[in-house]
């Protein structure tokens, strides 16, 4: 049996952000603020785990994809 490596939340919220820029549906400067409608009810996790990581909302979503680790220290 493998072991499955669990992915962060916001490992999988910039995997999600760096999708939607890529297929042109947000734009890279877009405030983050924009993508609270396209993730309906995993948002007020979402949006406390970025205030907690000193993100705003308005923000670029390009600050979300160019982290490199998400570290909880």
């Amino acid at each position: 049996m493998r072991n499955k490596q669990v992915l962060h939340p916001m490992v999988k919220l910039q995997q999600k952000v760096s999708s939607l820029v890529n297929s042109q549906i947000i734009q890279p400067q877009d405030n983050i603020g924009k993508i609270a409608l396209l993730f309906g009810d995993e948002w007020k996790f979402l949006k406390s785990e970025l205030l907690a990581f000193g993100f705003s909302m308005q923000d670029p979503v390009s600050d979300i994809i160019i982290v490199e680790k998400w570290d909880e220290e």
